[in-house]
């Protein structure tokens, strides 16, 4: 009776071996979800309205919050490097810095994060509650693939409007750092311009747009997986927000730091 009313001591192998093993079946969930995904993306037939409304409601209604993030990046970027260079006397450099950082990493990475917090949680909730009030299902019984009505046009909206979303964030941030350092660091509006033309590569911007299109997939992937994974009724789909929201930043940041080791190399 002893042995058996003795509580089972914690075993840290076992632990780890638990945790990996849910990493793993985690990621091959994930993984096998994207590529289902993906298929049904690529393959067709498709939604077409599905896909203006997703058009419009991921990219389109998410032009002001990407818009005001990144005019208030670039002012604050601004400032910031020329009271940095200042210590060197080097404030001629906010120009070019401003600029290489708006386009390579500022401006993608932060307009993905505004559609994290915005349209993952948002997807996984619509998904969510359609996978509790049994939408879904009946999807099913009426012939028609949840992937291809629901999942695919989330897709490709994110893909095709977050580089697209950058390229806005890109000329606003680079707008924003140039008001700025025109008003008030008494740079000359022409010098402070040609500076940031003359500088600007076209693989900055290139590499900025590749990274965009990648968190586009991630923050939709996201939201997708979660909710359509949600469970638990009510409860279940808050939850599936939440968890959508945070695991696509932190996917962002770990990819993004993928993506600029690959392209600092080039």
């Amino acid at each position: 009776m002893d042995a058996l009313a003795r509580p089972a001591r914690f075993n840290p192998v076992a632990a780890v071996g638990a945790l990996t093993l849910g990493v793993l079946r985690t990621v091959g969930a994930v993984s096998l979800f994207a590529g289902r995904g993906l298929g049904a993306a690529l393959s067709g037939p498709w939604f077409l309205g599905q896909l203006g409304r997703q058009l419009m409601a991921i990219g389109f209604m998410s032009l002001p919050v990407v818009g005001l993030t990144a005019v208030f990046t670039g002012a604050a970027l601004a400032l910031n490097i020329y009271t940095g260079g200042g210590r060197f006397n080097a404030e001629q450099i906010v120009p070019q810095i401003v600029a290489l950082g708006i386009t390579r990493e500022l401006a993608p990475v932060l307009a993905a994060l505004m559609l994290a917090g915005r349209v993952s949680a948002t997807i996984a909730a619509e998904i969510g509650a359609m996978r509790a009030t049994e939408q879904i299902d009946a999807m099913r019984t009426l012939s028609t693939d949840p992937f291809r009505y629901l999942v695919a046009p989330r897709l490709l909206a994110g893909i095709l409007t977050l580089p697209l979303l950058t390229a806005v964030a890109d000329a606003i941030g680079i707008g924003g750092g140039w008001l700025v350092s025109t008003l008030s660091l008494d740079f000359s509006p022409a010098v402070y311009a040609r500076a940031t033309v003359d500088f600007v590569e076209s693989w900055d911007v290139v590499s900025g747009l590749i990274k965009a299109a990648v968190f586009g997939f991630i923050v939709t992937l996201m939201g997708c997986y979660h909710g359509y994974t949600a469970v638990g009724g009510a409860r279940g789909v808050g939850q599936a927000a939440t968890r959508a929201m945070v695991w696509a930043g932190v996917l962002i940041f770990a990819s993004d730091y993928l993506m600029t080791s690959l392209f600092t190399e080039r």
